[in-house]
């Protein structure tokens, strides 16, 4: 899955909004800490941080890369993965006044098997929710 939008904010932002812990709240899910090359996250729930993560968590992986402000890859898994890791990749280019955003997430079909048509457009739902957010995060 690719999907490039334009944000009117330049690269060096949208990376803040892309691996700060807070920031990431705005848009996506809160982090458990701000994203750092070779090391584990986890996105957690908004609610009531009291709990185990675990059991707040809603998508985690590991941070692969980190070209800042132009490349971020990370793995990224879900509970309907059971455990199957994807990959999700970010390219940021500047462009005009602003900023181009590619993601691809990769290994879908792969991680999911025979449910991989209904959580792809699952994910493409939210993947388009969260970039709208985005877009009024940065703005």
């Amino acid at each position: 899955m690719i999907k490039t939008i334009v944000l009117a904010a330049p690269p060096e932002t949208v990376w803040a909004f892309l691996t700060e812990a807070d920031k990431l709240g705005t848009w996506f899910h809160p982090a458990d800490a701000d994203l750092v090359e070779g090391s584990d996250f986890a996105l957690v729930s908004s609610g009531e941080p009291s709990g185990d993560i675990e059991d707040r968590r809603i998508c985690w992986g590991k941070v692969l890369e980190m070209q800042k402000p132009h490349r971020l890859v990370y793995t990224f898994t879900i509970k309907p993965l059971g455990g199957h890791t994807t990959q999700v990749s970010w390219e940021l280019e500047a462009f005009s006044d602003g900023t181009r955003l590619t993601m691809t997430h990769d290994g879908i079909e792969e991680a999911a098997g025979d449910a991989a048509f209904g959580l792809m457009q699952a994910l493409d739902k939210g993947w388009d929710e969260h970039f709208g957010k985005l877009r009024s995060a940065v703005a």
